[in-house]
């Protein structure tokens, strides 16, 4: 099952995020501070190593970074979470999957694929919204055949239908969510979701 972010102030910003009064610059800020979290939450896990280093007074074994990070987000709307992760990780590799939602038959096509080095990496995918969950399969599928093992889907918002299409897909792959919705209407929008992320970050 999903792994939700449970925290007082990511449901303070999602409220705020759903609010269809929310301006855009707002949007955009609230949407950073809730990748922050989501970002802490799907890295509490990585590998550390020890390292000795000298403080000013003594020398002491510190705590460092052991694996390699790679986010990807899927465009465009996942631009929109990937400054937490370069924020946080100075020297995380950044890839690019382009999946394009046709809103006839909600079934997504890629049309963009820039990606690192992915092997022996901790792979974050990341999407604020797991609809029907189709771009998200098709994404790590990609990410796998590139030779990704430790992945990762992190979403600010998920429906049920695609939390299940997706684990069902990969069962191997950990989602992280900070919320399950109700349900996807006959459009595949998730309820009561809020709205299409894309135009709500870029005023589209």
């Amino acid at each position: 099952m999903a792994q939700l972010l449970h925290h007082p102030l990511a449901s303070h910003i999602l409220t705020h995020l759903r609010d269809k009064t929310t301006k855009p610059a707002t949007f955009r800020t609230l949407a950073h501070q809730i990748g922050i979290m989501l970002a802490l939450e799907a890295t509490r896990d990585l590998p550390t190593g020890v390292k000795t280093i000298e403080t000013p007074l003594e020398q002491i074994d510190g705590t460092v970074l052991e694996e390699t990070l790679v986010v990807v987000p899927i465009l465009r709307a996942g631009l929109g979470m990937l400054q937490p992760y370069t924020d946080l990780f100075p020297s995380v590799s950044v890839g690019y999957v382009g999946l394009e939602r046709d809103h006839d038959t909600a079934v997504a096509r890629s049309y963009y694929c820039k990606l690192p080095s992915v092997e022996g990496c901790r792979v974050l995918c990341i999407d604020p919204m797991l609809a029907t969950g189709g771009s998200a399969v098709q994404a790590v599928q990609i990410l796998k055949d590139y030779g990704a093992t430790d992945i990762r889907m992190v979403s600010i918002v998920s429906a049920p239908e695609g939390v299940e299409t997706f684990e069902s897909a990969h069962p191997d792959v950990p989602v992280i969510t900070a919320a399950i919705d109700r349900e996807l209407n006959d459009q595949s929008y998730i309820l009561p979701g809020l709205g299409d992320f894309g135009d709500r970050l870029f005023d589209t």
